[in-house]
């Protein structure tokens, strides 16, 4: 856009360009608080041993993260429209959104990194209360398993 004066048209499409953009961004940053609360809600699930929860939680958190990636599809096209329309990008809000959705990120992976250092140890946990478990039957002499002298033929006369 090498011109200095821009049509009405013109306008219009940077003006547009930059709603969706923000709308999109808006909606990215919607998701990531979501699987936020999902992850944090799901750390006390782990912590109470709340299985049922837990399965639900990841399916949530999968469906969450799809859409995430769906709009993260759209956003990239989107972004380099509008950086095309705003290089400096300082005649809007979205460097505020860009930096609220990078921060959010961040906390996302870090509770989900919480979320499987806890798993971790509870599987751990787990391991360790299976190898101690003795079987109470272990030690019993099983009539099938023993090299006992045992009968060779049977008499089937009547």
């Amino acid at each position: 856009m090498s011109s200095t004066t821009l049509s009405q048209r013109e306008i219009d499409e940077r003006v547009a360009v930059l709603k969706r953009f923000r709308f999109l961004l808006e909606e990215k940053r919607r998701k990531f608080r979501d699987y936020l609360t999902v992850l944090e809600k799901q750390e006390f699930a782990i912590e109470a041993e709340d299985v049922d929860t837990l399965v639900s939680h990841t399916e949530i958190e999968q469906s969450i993260v799809s859409e995430i990636q769906t709009i993260q599809k759209v956003i990239e096209p989107m972004e380099r429209m509008y950086r095309e329309f705003h290089p400096s990008g300082s005649d809007s809000d979205i460097p505020v959104l860009a930096t609220d959705l990078d921060s959010l990120q961040k906390k996302v992976l870090a509770q989900n990194e919480k979320n499987r250092d806890l798993l971790k140890s509870h599987m751990d946990t787990l391991r360790q209360k299976i190898i101690s478990i003795k079987n109470p039957y272990a030690k019993r002499n099983s009539i099938y398993a023993s090299d006992s002298h045992t009968a060779a033929h049977i008499d089937i006369k009547q």
